[in-house]
């Protein structure tokens, strides 16, 4: 059963109102745990099954049948409504849930939310905690594939080559210009024609929050970066770059915002593949 009052980010005090309700589980991907779990939650740790390593790339989307596996096996089922709690600490911490939550997405599966400010923001709150985290029956999880908000290596192959997809560099500055590398990256530099804007700019790690709609955009604005034209988001791994995409796509409302799993770890693999700010 979806919650139709459930939003893509959810405050702490919503999902206090609403634990318990009928179709609606807690899933903490932290990785690891610590200082307890929300009431009833779910815990599956974010390293292991949510992501996998092929052609190159060091944490692209696994495939579906052992994403259905994994998420049958937790229990969630196709009427659940999922609500994701990361630790909260970082923008790369939230990026656990961002992550999986648009796994479901690719999924078929709409019903999932992010608890904004994750575990912080919960006890922060002084709401409380179990010293456990609960367990379900394994159940069927069905997906229902979509590829829309993906770009695949062909698709970003081609965007770089036109130059008209707008291309968003959710790494450091320092990465972006070169200057540092990823241990997943085989050399230094980003895509041909990226912009940049910090993902940590879209989460503030103080006040354990997501950027208002209107911030997210003025931010892509301030930087340069089109919000028309299906933008392509990407970091090393997919992972940071998840965070730029739920707050542009999710939180922001842009249309057509796509996630490049693969990222600089599978962009950088080949040699022959061009790159800007190249170390």
């Amino acid at each position: 059963m979806t919650n139709q009052s459930a939003t893509p980010l959810v405050p702490p005090d919503w999902l206090k109102e609403h634990l318990g309700d009928a179709g609606l589980v807690v899933l903490d991907v932290r990785t690891p745990p610590a200082g307890g779990f929300v009431p009833g939650s779910l815990h599956s740790d974010y390293a292991t099954g949510w992501r996998a390593s092929a052609g190159g790339g060091a944490g692209v989307l696994p495939d579906a049948a052992a994403l259905e596996r994994l998420i049958g096996g937790l229990g969630i089922g196709n009427g659940d409504h999922v609500v994701l709690v990361a630790s909260g600490a970082s923008a790369g911490d939230m990026g656990n849930a961002t992550r999986v939550y648009w796994t479901f997405k690719t999924l078929g599966h709409d019903a999932v939310s992010v608890l904004d400010g994750g575990f912080k923001a919960w006890t922060a709150a002084g709401l409380p905690v179990e010293p456990a985290p609960a367990t379900r029956p394994a159940t069927t999880f069905t997906a229902t594939p979509r590829a829309d908000l993906r770009a695949t290596l062909p698709q970003v192959e081609a965007a770089v080559a036109a130059g008209t997809t707008p291309l968003h560099d959710a790494r450091s500055a320092e990465q972006f210009a070169g200057k540092a590398k990823s241990p997943q990256a085989r050399a230094a530099g980003t895509l041909p024609g990226a912009i940049h804007i910090d993902n940590g700019a879209f989460y503030s790690a103080a006040d354990a929050r997501f950027a208002t709609p209107d911030a997210v955009r003025a931010l892509a604005g301030q930087a340069g970066l089109p919000l028309e034209g299906e933008p392509i988001t990407f970091c090393n791994t997919g992972h940071l770059a998840s965070v730029s995409w739920f707050a542009l796509s999710e939180v922001a409302g842009v249309p057509g915002v796509r996630l490049y799993d693969g990222s600089m770890s599978e962009w950088s693999a080949d040699p022959a593949r061009p790159l800007k700010n190249a170390g």
